[in-house]
């Protein structure tokens, strides 16, 4: 039958083949290799933005809370639907206003009523918030530390409307950079993750010098999609910015799609080590006519692009935390 298969068909028929029989990736995966990238890619300006939800999470009928390089937040929207972000605490008395509602599109406190909103009001002063609409973002001058831009360094990535999104967000007990050097190592695809990836072959990758234009991986991989098929894509890697990597399909099924990952710390957690949150968005397109049906499929879609990412990342966190864990394990002793 694979004989007969039809090569224009997205979906191709693949042998089976014992993971054990993979060709070894180790001498090609250099570690000088990898953090050269992720030191390229941390000395990338952001303009102080920081991804912290998908766009549909913050709603205009309830506050939206989350915490952000140690700062705690609230965000909601304003009856045009306009993104609104700033501090988490109330300036009287410190209450969570994530726990408030959203009235008139004043946020009101709790405890007392207070109301604060994006004009700011009573000591309360909004931050700059963007939303690209798949992510939303906050601008934290303070913590960033650069030259602030007007809007997040995104890389190029097809129209909300042209495509189907998901985003997915999982916690790790790492650094951001930990993240980053997960996704900067293609070399661990189908050794790692065989349930997802096969017949990987990174094609080129950046010299431990590279400048910026050659700052870049080209792999070769094909997505399993079920027992024996797969649909094998050319894929590109790059950060445009020092905590996000994009992973964009640049030949094969699904041409243009760009999955981009975002690692956002988020302040230590109760045993003093640090967090952060793993935003990935998906944002799925095709040059097929049939993709139309897609796109109006999209409420049912979006579940499984989310339950696709969140399995690939419980892996891939347990590597960041491992990364984190043994540089952390590393400090401890070289204290003693």
């Amino acid at each position: 039958m694979p004989r007969r298969w039809p090569a224009r068909w997205p979906v191709q028929p693949m042998p089976r083949e014992l993971w054990s029989a993979q060709e070894p990736t180790f001498r090609n995966a250099s570690p000088a290799l990898i953090e050269a990238a992720a030191k390229r890619a941390e000395a990338r300006p952001s303009g102080n933005w920081f991804a912290f939800a998908a766009s549909a999470d913050v709603r205009p009928d309830r506050p939206f809370g989350t915490r952000v390089a140690g700062r705690e937040l609230v965000a909601w929207r304003d009856s045009a639907g306009g993104l609104v972000v700033g501090p988490g605490e109330c300036p009287h008395l410190g209450a969570p206003l994530a726990q408030g509602r959203v009235v008139c599109d004043a946020l009101v406190c709790r405890w007392h009523g207070m109301p604060v909103g994006a004009g700011g009001r009573f000591g309360w002063e909004p931050l700059p918030g963007h939303d690209d609409g798949v992510l939303v973002w906050v601008r934290l001058d303070g913590h960033g530390g650069e030259e602030p831009l007007p809007e997040p360094v995104l890389a190029p990535r097809p129209a909300p409307s042209a495509g189907v999104a998901a985003v997915t967000r999982l916690v790790g007990v790492c650094e951001p950079g930990d993240v980053l050097a997960n996704r900067l190592d293609p070399w661990h695809g189908s050794w790692f993750h065989p349930y997802s990836f096969a017949r990987l072959k990174v094609l080129t990758a950046p010299a431990v010098d590279a400048a910026d234009e050659d700052d870049k991986f080209v792999v070769d991989v094909t997505f399993r999609v079920g027992p024996g098929l797969g649909v094998p894509v050319r894929a590109e890697f790059a950060c445009p910015e020092p905590r996000t990597v994009t992973m964009t399909i640049v030949a094969g099924e699904g041409r243009g799609s760009v999955v981009e990952t975002h690692a956002t710390p988020l302040g230590p957690g109760p045993d003093g080590k640090p967090r952060t949150a793993v935003l990935e968005a998906t944002v799925a397109t095709s040059e097929r006519t049939g993709f139309a049906f897609a796109r109006k499929a999209a409420p049912a879609l979006r579940p499984l692009m989310r339950h696709a990412a969140a399995r690939l990342w419980r892996d891939d966190l347990a590597y960041a935390e491992r990364r984190y864990a043994l540089r952390d394990s590393r400090s401890e002793v070289g204290q003693t």
